[in-house]
């Protein structure tokens, strides 16, 4: 055999060796990634753990979260949950169904409110379904209320000479319309509704903070406290962070020894398992930050519609 060729071979031999390190990498990447998004998902932890899920931007019907919810109550390595809370609130509906299933691991488990930027209005809603409330001293909280709002574009359509005729069978069939003003009838339909949920949301933050129902309302006109404030006037208990939440859940019977899971949204799509997998090792082994899950995340975004009565703070702004 001549030179050439037992150099071929040994390139070769090279190469081949190179390729299986790297497959071997990759499936110890892998799985290391299985047992990452097992372990943060919260379905496939196996030991004991305090369970933590964060609550984040408009507040609506979420579906997935109240099955990430039932799962945490359900499970018997899911000791406490801590739910983290960043939100200015969003519909009074999606508001109600994720309080209601906070509620129900409540009834099972320690569950910390953790208000961490922004807890106001819906988001204020579901931080009353814990049982300790912990908020930073310049937290924004509060918000109390329910809004109903809708466009007006009345005098634009006269402007541009467009007008809408309608037949309908009532004075209130799809009032208010923003095709016209509303009638006094129609003002009063949406204000006994919102006053309603009002009403229902009053009740609850009297229920939930063991505070008279007077108290409730003087602080029930929309106004936003800091965590100082919100302290002082008894929306919350707890001026604090992670070492604070972890004193009281060991007053429960929680030891603080217990690691903290993340329980994650599952993706929306399984055609990108793979992707995800790699991203994690590239990310777990320090090779780059190009790609990772949150870039396929974008292609399933979920849009955003809000729809009836909101309890939102600032709900027009950007």
């Amino acid at each position: 055999m001549d030179q050439m060729a037992i150099a071929d071979r040994r390139s070769l031999r090279r190469k081949l060796s190179f390729w299986r390190v790297v497959a071997l990498l990759l499936l110890i990447g892998i799985g290391f990634a299985f047992y990452r998004v097992a372990l943060g998902d919260g379905a496939g932890a196996a030991v004991p753990h305090v369970a933590r899920i964060e609550i984040s931007g408009m507040i609506t019907d979420d579906k997935e979260l109240l099955e990430r919810l039932e799962r945490i109550a359900d499970s018997s390595q899911a000791r406490a949950l801590v739910v983290s809370i960043s939100s200015p609130g969003g519909t009074t509906y999606g508001g109600e169904r994720i309080f209601k299933a906070i509620r129900n691991v409540a009834a099972k488990k320690p569950v910390v409110s953790d208000i961490r930027t922004l807890a106001a209005s819906a988001g204020y809603m579901i931080a009353t379904a814990g049982d300790q409330i912990v908020a930073g001293e310049s937290s924004i909280t509060g918000s109390i209320g329910v809004i109903f709002q809708y466009p007006q574009i009345d005098e634009m359509m006269k402007k541009i000479g467009v007008s809408l005729e309608e037949i309908k069978s009532a004075p209130l069939k799809a009032e208010p319309s923003p095709f016209h003003p509303a009638s006094e009838d129609a003002r009063t339909m949406i204000r006994n509704m919102v006053m309603d949920s009002y009403g229902w949301f009053v009740d609850l933050v009297a229920d939930r903070r063991k505070l008279p129902r007077e108290d409730v309302l003087k602080l029930a006109d929309g106004t936003i406290f800091t965590g100082r404030q919100a302290l002082g006037v008894k929306l919350v208990d707890k001026l604090g962070g992670d070492d604070d939440i972890r004193a009281y859940l060991e007053s429960r019977g929680v030891s603080k020894d217990l690691p903290v899971v993340e329980w994650k949204q599952r993706s929306s799509s399984s055609s990108f398992w793979l992707a995800g997998a790699l991203a994690e090792f590239v990310r777990q082994t320090g090779l780059g930050q190009a790609i990772a899950p949150e870039t396929f995340r974008a292609f399933g975004a979920d849009k955003l519609f809000l729809d009836g009565l909101v309890s939102v703070w600032q709900v027009g702004r950007g």
